[in-house]
């Protein structure tokens, strides 16, 4: 497997992912990151890792199929074959969605398909949690097709909401099964 990821911020998954392969945890090999931000700690980190690291954003290819075609190329010639979403904050156009199908994963911070959609992201699927009185969160890995949030789910973990849980320590109890439930989810694909 050849991991290529798109990042926003961060790139927490794509760290965790390329530390297991590293070890030996996962049968994989990382390549490349690309990210829709020029600032993002994710390109500096996958810079420093040893991977193609490419800012392709907006910015630089306003017209969305050409930003399209670009990210393409760009994992292509990298020759992922695995593209992971390591919170990436943007819609992916038809190319990449049609090149990866079956093989392109996503990480969201809710049991889906409850705390998912359009505009529930981050901090903002916590909230809704907390809002709603659930008892209980997790982290769903799914495979990533057109609708937001909607594609089969590969893995599940599920956290009970604690009494008196705030955003941070909610966050944080989520956020801490995020990289195994994605590892279990790749070597599923396999």
């Amino acid at each position: 497997m050849i991991l290529g990821f798109l990042a926003s911020h961060g790139g927490s998954a794509a760290r965790f992912l390329t530390q297991a392969a590293r070890e030996g945890r996962l049968d994989a090999t990382p390549v490349a990151l690309a990210s829709n931000n020029s600032g993002s700690p994710a390109l500096a980190w996958a810079r420093e890792a040893g991977l193609k690291a490419a800012h392709l954003s907006a910015a630089k290819y306003p017209d969305p199929d050409e930003l399209d075609a670009a990210i393409l190329a760009f994992l292509q010639e990298a020759g992922v074959d695995t593209l992971v979403l390591s919170g990436y904050m943007k819609a992916l156009g038809p190319r990449v969605l049609s090149a990866y199908a079956g093989r392109l994963l996503n990480v969201h911070p809710s049991l889906l398909p409850r705390h998912g959609g359009r505009g529930m992201y981050g901090d903002r699927v916590h909230e809704a949690v907390l809002a709603s009185g659930d008892t209980e969160s997790g982290a769903t890995v799914h495979l990533v097709t057109a609708g937001i949030d909607e594609g089969p789910i590969l893995a599940q973990v599920r956290v009970p909401v604690l009494p008196g849980d705030t955003l941070p320590t909610l966050k944080a109890r989520v956020q801490a099964t995020e990289g195994e439930l994605l590892l279990q989810a790749l070597r599923s694909l396999v």
